[in-house]
């Protein structure tokens, strides 16, 4: 039986329905591609990650991206971070996240891409 159940229709046909870590995953995506404060009575979801990342790639830049991925993944009370490791190439940061899910201890591991030239965030 699932832990976390939820509704998504991004890249969905029929199933709307997510559960468990592909549920974290779509929902930590969610936070990326929404802008502080853009929910109404909810102020503190969302990132400023596309103020930052979209600019030129300087060692402050990959540094405040780093601190906003803390920050947002932070706030999911259903995982905790355990390694984030940044790649940066070209017009790219990548980074890679091993999380653990807290419901039942298990260690998973995500990839965000934040690319400059199409300035769109994704999970790889």
């Amino acid at each position: 039986m699932a832990s976390f159940t939820g509704f998504n229709t991004i890249g969905q046909e029929k199933k709307f329905t997510l559960v468990d870590f592909e549920l974290v995953k779509r929902d930590i995506l969610n936070s990326f591609l929404i802008s502080l404060g853009e929910v109404p009575g909810r102020t503190g979801y969302g990132t400023t990650i596309q103020n930052i990342v979209f600019e030129n790639l300087t060692a402050d830049v990959v540094r405040e991206t780093e601190e906003e991925i803390r920050r947002v993944i932070g706030q999911d009370p259903r995982v905790k971070i355990e390694r984030l490791q940044m790649y940066v190439a070209d017009h790219i940061i990548l980074a890679e996240i091993e999380l653990t899910v807290l419901l039942d201890q298990t260690l998973a591991k995500i990839f965000i891409n934040f690319d400059t030239n199409t300035q769109s965030i994704s999970l790889l």
